[in-house]
């Protein structure tokens, strides 16, 4: 995988090892919750991923969008799906998630090229 890529998952691991290390019941129980909502259910895992990835993009977090996109990309995903679904967070989030709109292409693109 690209270089980006594996520093925002090697950083990723490590801080949520560290966060989740000090046993704080509330932030185990938010991870908790995380994790079980986007597990399969009335809605499959995609569907979830990119209502994940609407609303990162909407409240404009770029770590969060890169953790969809990557798990948009895992789940088979392609190129045109997640393009639209970003397409409705700009709609949504307004010209304001222009700038992360950017970084979700790119990150796209890496995860692209580290297949080839």
């Amino acid at each position: 995988m690209s270089e980006l890529v594996n520093e925002f998952n090697a950083y990723r691991t490590k801080m949520n090892d560290k966060i989740l290390s000090d046993n704080n019941k509330i932030i185990k129980r938010i991870f908790n919750l995380d994790t079980n909502a986007f597990a399969a259910g009335a809605l499959d895992v995609k569907t979830k991923e990119l209502l994940g990835l609407v609303a990162s993009t909407v409240l404009r977090c770029d770590d969060c969008i890169k953790y969809h996109l990557e798990t948009c990309y895992k789940e088979g995903l392609t190129r045109e799906q997640v393009v639209e679904t970003l397409g409705i967070a700009t709609l949504v989030g307004g010209t304001i998630v222009i700038p992360h709109l950017r970084k979700a292409y790119e990150y796209w693109d890496l995860l692209e090229e580290a297949q080839r």
